[in-house]
């Protein structure tokens, strides 16, 4: 026929075989990207959450910029413990979009005794203070924290907020 042009036998296997490349690649992917969210999603809501410190109320312990790991399934088969460091809705908190990062000094049953007043804890509360004793908003202002408020105990530190703020300095350095 005029004006219609043959293609080689040999292109067109070329095509068919870079679709069925295309589609073998576009099936791991998929795959890949079901085993991440199987495995991930659950390991996210249920056993550990990311957070980034963000003030200066747990000095010399954790500072502002730090990133934590907090571990949210420890306290679903234990007991949160006393100088436990742990990450809270405060009680005051009622949009629950704010979280805090305290120690807890007094548990369950305990009576603490904060300037010369003493709190007895009731069955389900903590005591909580910032190590940063005299830039901490903590249980010496809002009184106990309850149990139900507790996210997770801080796991690990994945990274310093000074060393970012080194490594950032140093970057600028070079340009």
């Amino acid at each position: 026929m005029a004006g219609m042009e043959e293609i080689p036998v040999e292109q067109t296997t070329l095509n068919q075989n870079k679709w069925k490349e295309i589609k073998k690649s576009a099936i791991e992917i998929i795959k890949f990207i079901v085993i991440t969210a199987v495995i991930v999603i659950p390991f996210r809501l249920w056993v550990a959450q990311p957070f980034i410190v963000e003030g200066e109320s747990m000095e010399k312990t954790y500072h502002s910029g730090d990133y934590l790991i907090i571990n949210e399934f420890s306290y679903r088969i234990g007991d949160p413990q006393k100088n436990d460091v742990i990450v809270f809705v405060p009680p005051l908190n009622l949009e629950k979009k704010t979280y805090f990062i305290k120690r807890i000094i007094g548990l369950p049953g305990e009576t603490i005794n904060v300037y010369g007043i003493e709190t007895t804890l009731g069955d389900d509360e903590y005591f909580v203070m910032g190590d940063n004793r005299g830039n901490s908003l903590d249980s010496r202002e809002w009184g106990p924290l309850p149990r139900k408020n507790i996210v997770g105990k801080i796991f690990i530190r994945v990274w310093s907020g000074d060393k970012m703020r080194q490594l950032i300095s140093g970057l600028k350095s070079l340009f």
